[in-house]
């Protein structure tokens, strides 16, 4: 079949798949938030080939460390925040609105699904959000603004206003434990839904890849859309190699 007929295709699969299903569960990974303009995390130009990740341990131990993270915060040299959400979030936006989408797993912490509509209480966050901190202590959430003033003007590195622990930006770092509260939800939603749509994911970071297998092996099917082939590729029942903002606005009729 010519590539153009097999996209086609492929396409009028995708539609078929999401008219059929009762209960979508999404995955998201970098490659929805990129036509945004929010750069991967590994790709030649992503975040990791900018700057070297600062691990969880480092932070917590070492003074310069928490102030190089804090600068990148405020210089926002990671680019994860003052995006606006595309095709592809505004289509899964349009799935959790209708009912047919009944929970959004991401690992992306740019907030985008959230801006495009969905309530918080769908979006399931597997490595954190990069809009504000959180103390490592008490868990108390802080925003931003918070802090601006005192470290641009006085250095001053941000710790809590209730306990005086220490305050990161609440996104998971290399190292740091993944949140047990959002990875039992997203185990929940995954063995409830009957397709499992996997958008913009490489699925090579673990535990969070484990998920499109633990909905296939329940009997849900399995559907991803990504632009490089994945190493789960062979287990799904359609993989699409494609734009994910132009095939899900397509597919769901934008």
């Amino acid at each position: 079949m010519p590539d153009a007929d097999r996209q086609a295709a492929d396409r009028a699969a995708l539609t078929a798949e999401l008219a059929q299903a009762r209960r979508i569960v999404v995955f998201t990974g970098a490659g929805v938030s990129t036509e945004s303009g929010v750069p991967d995390f590994r790709s030649p130009g992503g975040v990791w080939s900018r700057m070297k990740p600062i691990y969880f341990q480092e932070f917590v131990n070492d003074e310069d460390k928490r102030r190089e993270a804090w600068n990148r915060v405020f210089s926002g040299a990671a680019k994860w925040t003052g995006a606006r959400p595309n095709d592809g979030h505004t289509a899964v936006a349009r799935l959790v609105a209708q009912g047919r989408a009944s929970a959004v797993i991401t690992q992306n912490v740019d907030n985008l699904h959230q801006e495009s509509g969905i309530p918080e209480d769908k979006v399931i966050e597997l490595h954190g959000n990069a809009h504000y901190a959180r103390c490592l202590s008490c868990g108390l959430r802080h925003e931003f603004d918070e802090f601006r003033d005192g470290f641009l003007d006085r250095g001053e590195i941000p710790t809590c206003r209730a306990c005086g622990g220490l305050v990161k930006s609440a996104t998971i770092s290399f190292g740091q434990a993944m949140p047990q509260g959002p990875m039992d939800r997203a185990e929940a939603a995954t063995l409830a839904c009957d397709l499992f749509l996997v958008l913009g994911s490489s699925l090579v970071v673990f535990p969070a890849a484990g998920f499109p297998m633990l909905a296939k092996r329940n009997g849900a099917r399995l559907v991803i859309v990504n632009r490089e082939p994945t190493d789960q590729d062979a287990y799904a029942d359609l993989v699409l190699h494609d734009e994910i903002g132009p095939v899900m606005r397509e597919a769901v009729g934008l």
